[in-house]
């Protein structure tokens, strides 16, 4: 039987690199995975899909500095900067999405992907979304989700910034919002499921 609230969680690029140690580190970026793994663990427990997104990158992409673009080399694909935080959980029901590839930026998850398909055929109606980083890849999911008609909950203590700029984390926050994201606490969200009733 499909479950009645047709929910999905997105978990953003939850890597080694983007967290402390890692080459293109966020602050505090291993801060979302407590919030995070308590979510994975109560969507599987409902059997509730559970999406990783990772940038798997070859070693050489115009995404990279040294090849014109932005960022410095980050989750080369098969090293251990593009392994999930070790501290994440894993599991076999857990579905990866690797997005990256080639030359393009693809910060949104749905970039070059078949996120959109897979969550058509499983009847999701609204996704759950957080990670890294706020102000890049948890942003242009969070909007990319929008545009396919998702209804979306950001969730506000799950997601940390790069802030290549200052004030970046807070403006994607405003821009999700005012595109139409609910922007919640992750255990906020879980009450007002369990307060809707459930399954």
């Amino acid at each position: 039987m499909a479950n009645q609230k047709n929910r999905a969680l997105l978990v953003v690029d939850v890597q080694n690199d983007f967290c402390p140690g890692g080459t293109l580190a966020v602050a505090h970026g291993d801060e979302v995975v407590g919030p995070l793994n308590q979510l994975i663990e109560d969507f599987l427990t409902r059997g509730e899909p559970v999406f990783k997104s990772r940038d798997w990158h070859p070693p050489q992409t115009k995404h990279f500095s040294d090849y014109g673009g932005t960022w410095p080399v980050h989750c080369v694909q098969n090293t251990r900067g593009a392994e999930f935080h070790p501290n994440l959980i894993d599991d076999k029901h857990i579905r990866v999405i690797s997005k990256g590839l080639g030359d393009e930026d693809s910060y949104s998850a749905f970039d070059g992907t078949d996120l959109a398909l897979q969550l058509e055929r499983l009847g999701v109606k609204e996704v759950w979304v957080g990670g890294l980083a706020t102000d890049y890849c948890v942003k242009n999911t969070v909007l990319d989700a929008l545009k396919h008609g998702y209804r979306v909950k950001a969730l506000i203590d799950a997601m940390r910034p790069v802030e290549l700029h200052p004030g970046d984390g807070e403006r994607a926050v405003d821009e999700m919002r005012q595109a139409g994201a609910e922007i919640v606490e992750s255990q906020e969200g879980q009450e007002q499921e369990a307060g809707a009733g459930g399954r």
